[in-house]
């Protein structure tokens, strides 16, 4: 049953949060799509993203690519095209409750700076637990990621 985990970014960028969260997913043996909108912005983190220090590494490809389907996450702004167990949103991006209710987990990741995100968060929110869907919001006022509220499941 999938869970929708919104990330409130007041003090850790996009790129950090995603550094903690990725891994995870990948050490479970999830594929993840990472869902933006600005085509310009997944460039960037796909290069971000391709880094000399192995440790570091996230095995990755940019969508449009003859090889989408095998990617262990994919970066892009359309449908999900790796068989993902996990969507990852950021700038605005955003899913659906049919979406949604296939996979294991997705990650929602707002600037809590930006009206305009906090605003598209709620919606998804509501969008999301009003379809039956489990969610969880973290924020992080304290200096490190504190759950704040959940709501479970609808059943039925």
């Amino acid at each position: 049953m999938a869970i929708a985990m919104f990330y409130h970014l007041t003090r850790s960028t996009p790129q950090s949060t995603m550094a903690t969260i990725l891994p995870r997913a990948i050490a479970a043996g999830w594929r993840v799509m990472l869902r933006g909108t600005d085509p310009a912005a997944l460039e960037r983190l796909d290069l971000a993203l391709w880094t000399d220090d192995d440790a570091s590494f996230l095995p990755h490809g940019l969508a449009g690519g003859p090889h989408d389907a095998d990617q262990p996450i994919l970066l892009g702004a359309g449908p999900i095209g790796n068989a993902a167990q996990g969507l990852m949103l950021i700038d605005g991006a955003i899913t659906t409750p049919e979406e949604a209710a296939a996979l294991e987990r997705v990650w929602v990741l707002f600037d809590g700076a930006d009206e305009a995100a906090l605003a598209g968060a709620r919606r998804l929110w509501t969008g999301l637990t009003g379809a039956g869907l489990a969610a969880q919001y973290w924020s992080e006022d304290g200096g490190r990621w504190e759950k704040k509220t959940e709501k479970a499941a609808r059943q039925g």
